[in-house]
């Protein structure tokens, strides 16, 4: 995989401005007075990103942006003292992406830095913040999301018979797919569904959308093809090797005749003569059923029709339950003679304490809980088509968070009562979330019946407005801890995959832009709550209310494009 790093050096990221700080403060040590040996050999081993920390917390960014705490200090300079030369470097730090210092100075915490507020404003909301919105590096490769969950097993499966678990793999992979071709990768996802079967239904009910052929399509010829190599693959176990280790000089069990004509492929074989780290050493010999077969040819169909280029990852999505037979088919797989890049991504169990909920018994559900809080909350207004349309999307999001907001590794525990429903307010994951973005239209919607109206003129440019107005901390909250990291946080699938070693299981924050979502949601309602927005149409106070309206618009698409990682539309209204 390649990766093309070149962006809008305007464009300021907290990682470039903490590896600027850190560069500066560990400087070339021999120019440090009172430097020794013995402290500059512990310096060497502190990369610069060590050794400062960005604040998030409201009560830390009333004081400092990024601290680099006494700890530090002590293990740089002679009793922790920061040489004036060293300060100077600090105050005045400059480079692409870093966000400009307005001052700075050591306390007993530490040295800590403010970043010129005005100035970050007017650089991040100059044009709509386009450039914060989108994966700060585009790389190029191919990856194929693998869903075991889908393949036969020998049956299709069905809504009824897709166990939660599995439903987790399925909106990970759709998850991954999105965040993946954001950074430019090609996408591909196995296996190909019936294009009119119930399942596909089911998906696109919680908007997935997987590739489907027609339902009397097969894949029979390369099926074939794979039998015909895998028969004859040096990594098959003939009769004969068996009866060496099994049967010694005797003669041939009864057993043994019985079982001529199976096809056994010692898949321990495959990963130990290839070195391939990670694989389960119990393997051991696979005997190849009809079905594994056909997930072999998928795989290779899905690498073949629609990766173009010799970077190829797959990425196995697969529940804990179907982890070894999933080693097993990749063994298999590279047995047959795939040579491309195999990872497993590996997601916890989903329990539901008390009872036990198919995939379709669960949407069905929640569902029903979605409509029964809207029909509460908005009484005789909730019904016709777009109302429909609003309780799919919600539904969606609900089932989204609950299963998405939590590391893939670790087991996710759902409330499945029935008599329950599912709350349109507090900080509940989706439906909160949906819920203030659908306060920013809202709020839009009124400025804009304000213009016709008359009481207030159009948003200026941003050239026109001085950001120094913007003092409420939630909103240099709102763009410290969300808007400026936002880009960095969409490279971190990327990045994952690029990073070798540590064996077949990959490892990816797949829980973040939920947690993000969330979090940003409890920090723009607080500050949505606290602060009015669009005040009185006095021409004194407009310059005030257009920065926040500037803030809130490049808010709304950071909302916007972080659902739409999910698959998830913004509703407008609620």
């Amino acid at each position: 995989m390649t990766e093309n790093t070149e962006e809008d050096v305007s464009t300021l990221r907290i990682t470039p401005t903490v590896r600027a700080l850190g560069s500066v403060l560990r400087g070339k040590r021999e120019h440090v007075h009172g430097s020794n040996r013995q402290r500059d050999d512990r310096v060497l081993f502190l990369e610069p990103e060590k050794l400062w920390f960005k604040e998030s917390s409201a009560k830390n960014l009333r004081n400092r942006d990024f601290l680099s705490p006494t700890t530090v200090l002590n293990t740089l300079f002679a009793d922790g003292h920061v040489p004036q030369a060293v300060m100077t470097r600090v105050l005045s730090l400059r480079g692409s992406g870093v966000l400009p210092v307005a001052g700075g100075e050591v306390m007993g915490e530490g040295l800590r830095v403010r970043v010129d507020r005005p100035a970050a404003f007017r650089a991040v909301l100059a044009g709509g913040a386009s450039e914060y919105l989108k994966p700060s590096v585009q790389k190029q490769g191919c990856v194929v999301l693998n869903c075991p969950a889908l393949h036969p097993k020998p049956n299709p499966p069905t809504p009824d018979t897709l166990r939660l678990g599995q439903l987790r793999t399925v909106l990970l992979a759709d998850h991954m797919g999105v965040l993946l071709r954001r950074q430019g990768f090609a996408v591909s996802f196995c296996p190909t569904l019936p294009k009119d079967g119930n399942l596909i239904a089911f998906l696109r009910a919680l908007r997935v959308d997987w590739p489907t052929a027609p339902a009397n399509w097969t894949n029979e010829e390369q099926e074939e093809k794979i039998q015909y190599v895998l028969e004859n693959s040096p990594y098959r176990e003939r009769e004969t090797d068996r009866g060496r280790r099994t049967s010694g000089a005797g003669g041939r069990k009864a057993e043994e005749v019985e079982n001529e004509g199976v096809l056994r492929v010692n898949l321990k074989r495959v990963f130990q003569e290839e070195g391939l780290l990670g694989y389960d050493p119990s393997l051991g010999t696979c005997t190849v059923q009809r079905e594994s077969v056909s997930h072999v040819a998928q795989l290779d169909l899905s690498t073949a029709n629609y990766c173009t280029t010799d970077s190829v990852t797959v990425v196995h999505v697969t529940s804990c339950q179907d982890e070894f037979r999933q080693q097993q088919i990749a063994m298999l797989w590279r047995a047959s003679g795939a040579t491309h890049t195999q990872r497993h991504l590996v997601c916890g169990p989903v329990k539901t304490p008390g009872c036990h909920l198919t995939a379709a018994q669960y949407m069905q559900l929640r569902r029903g809980q979605m409509k029964e809080a809207s029909e509460m909350k908005y009484g005789d207004q909730v019904e016709g088509q777009t109302w429909d349309d609003i309780i799919k999307v919600m539904t969606s999001a609900t089932v989204r968070f609950e299963l998405l907001s939590t590391v893939h590794t670790s087991p996710v525990t759902l409330d499945v009562q029935r008599e329950g429903c599912v709350s349109t307010k507090g900080p509940r994951g989706g439906v909160f979330v949906m819920y203030n973005c659908a306060r920013l239209h809202t709020l839009f919607n009124s400025y804009e019946r304000g213009v016709e109206k008359g009481l207030y003129p159009e948003i200026p440019e941003d050239s026109e407005l001085d950001f120094s107005a913007l003092k409420e901390e939630g909103e240099w909250l709102l763009l410290f801890n969300y808007l400026i990291p936002f880009s960095e946080l969409l490279d971190q699938s990327g990045q994952a995959l690029d990073c070798e070693g540590g064996g077949a299981r990959l490892n990816i924050k797949t829980e973040q832009i939920c947690k993000f979502l969330v979090s940003l949601s409890k920090d723009f309602s607080s500050y949505y709550n606290r602060v009015h927005v669009l005040g009185e149409p006095l021409p004194h106070l407009f310059n005030q209310m257009f920065c926040r309206l500037h803030l809130l618009r490049a808010l709304r698409e950071l909302y916007h494009s972080a659902l739409d990682t999910l698959n998830l539309p913004p509703i407008r209204q609620l």
